[in-house]
């Protein structure tokens, strides 16, 4: 009876949230001008009073005011006097769309069973209407690369998807639809986990040695394999190996999610040993092998900057220093919420992130490239998006303040030259109650 009762209400809150859900506005008719703002370019100085000029979708032009432009016919116009205009906020390793309630196993996907699942990819299980979608494109995060997370014992969880935060559903939506192989190291050590407990239970020994080698005889095997398809491409068809094998060849990158400084280790031998295209997803203990990173390139997504610190003698701000702390050895980074199931409903808070390292250390300019075009770059969309500059896509959004204050609004929103209702759930409900 219970369970008929939950199935009921659960099913009459989903008809009323798909009753509340906007519908994606229509392409721009004419090309737009908008003046008046201060354009924060992220590639260069701010421009104070600036123009931008959008046509089909991509910008075309920005100009400091006062300058000429070549205008096409039917420009409109849009003053936006004493605001700022940022490009949209780029969050890395996101279970976007793959979780809407994380106590409701029905509205989590974002695993598979077993341990190698290269073959796997997020972008068909993405959910275009899901609520937090609206929330999070509301505060200004306009782009999300969706990950798949790996069960407890996992290794390779599948491949990522790149999407922008809106459309009619995930064909429109994808600018990569496959970026990136998640690869998740066994702990060596109990790391505290919100999300599973399982997963801060430490494997002995002798299983992570298993587990280190399974993983790299799957790799082994799909470069014999790809070897195998070209001299025959009659030979019989292995899905999952034909999935791993450009990664597994250098040609496509694999973000290597490590927390502790042995998986970190183990990472970079890795690394070594198959010429991965290594992406870190790590916390606090990266910072031990900034100079070695430095040396080999190997950027790193810093995996949560709110968050406790690994173990109970390490300093309380050992996660907030992360970011200021690669900066000054000169790693490239970029900054992301932290994953996992309980971090999807709070990606609109991104800009939280960054403003945190800025408080302890790091320049600010240095925080809103790590949230816009240093995470492109991580993502590989840096031509696209990331900054304002002509020729990329025209998604940005436009408020009264810094963005990574927490009193700024996020007041218009732009994907792709389309201008979004940035209402939502929460806007919904405040309005709601400021009304009783």
């Amino acid at each position: 009876m219970k369970r008929r009762l939950f199935l009921s209400a659960a099913a009459a809150a989903a008809a009323g949230a798909s009753a509340q859900i906007a519908r994606p506005p229509q392409p721009p008719a004419a090309p737009l001008l908008l003046l008046g703002a201060t354009l924060h370019r992220v590639s260069a100085p701010p421009l104070v009073r600036g123009q931008l000029l959008v046509v089909d979708g991509r910008i075309a032009a920005v100009a400091a005011e006062g300058e000429a432009l070549a205008l096409p016919p039917g420009t409109q116009t849009l003053r936006l006097d004493g605001l700022q205009l940022y490009p949209g906020l780029v969050a890395a390793n996101t279970q976007l769309g793959l979780v809407e309630v994380p106590t409701v196993r029905g509205t989590v996907d974002v695993q598979e069973r077993g341990p190698l699942n290269p073959n796997a990819h997020t972008l068909t299980s993405f959910h275009a209407d899901s609520e937090l979608v609206a929330v999070t494109r509301a505060d200004g995060v306009l782009t999300a690369e969706v990950a798949p997370v790996s069960p407890p014992g996992g290794l390779l969880a599948g491949r990522s998807a790149v999407m922008q935060l809106d459309g009619w559903a995930w064909p429109d939506m994808a600018l990569v639809p496959e970026h990136a192989l998640h690869l998740h190291l066994p702990p060596t050590r109990a790391v505290a986990d919100e999300d599973d407990d399982d997963e801060g239970t430490p494997a002995p020994a002798n299983a992570v040695r298993g587990r280190l080698r399974q993983l790299d005889e799957a790799l082994a095997q799909a470069r014999a394999y790809a070897a195998q398809r070209e001299a025959d491409p009659k030979a019989p068809r292995d899905l999952r190996l034909e999935a791993l094998a450009p990664f597994a060849a250098g040609r496509a990158p694999v973000f290597v999610h490590a927390q502790e400084l042995s998986q970190l280790r183990q990472a970079l031998a890795l690394t070594e040993r198959h010429g991965l295209r290594t992406t870190l997803v790590a916390g606090p203990d990266v910072v031990a092998l900034a100079p070695l990173l430095k040396a080999r390139g190997i950027p790193v997504l810093v995996d949560g900057v709110q968050k406790l610190p690994l173990r109970r003698d390490d300093p309380i701000d050992a996660a907030e220093t992360v970011p200021a702390r690669l900066h000054a050895a000169g790693v490239r980074f970029a900054i992301a919420r932290q994953g996992g199931l309980r971090g999807a409903p709070n990606i609109r808070n991104l800009a939280h992130e960054a403003a945190a390292a800025v408080a302890h250390g790091l320049p600010p300019e240095a925080a809103l490239r790590a949230i816009t075009l240093d995470a492109a770059a991580l993502l590989g969309v840096d031509g696209l998006l990331g900054s304002l500059d002509v020729g990329k896509l025209a998604t940005f959004f436009v408020c009264a303040g810094d963005p990574l204050e927490p009193s700024t609004r996020v007041q218009r929103v732009w994907v792709r030259g389309r201008e979004i209702d940035p209402r939502n759930r929460h806007t919904r409900l405040m309005d709601k109650y400021q009304a009783r």
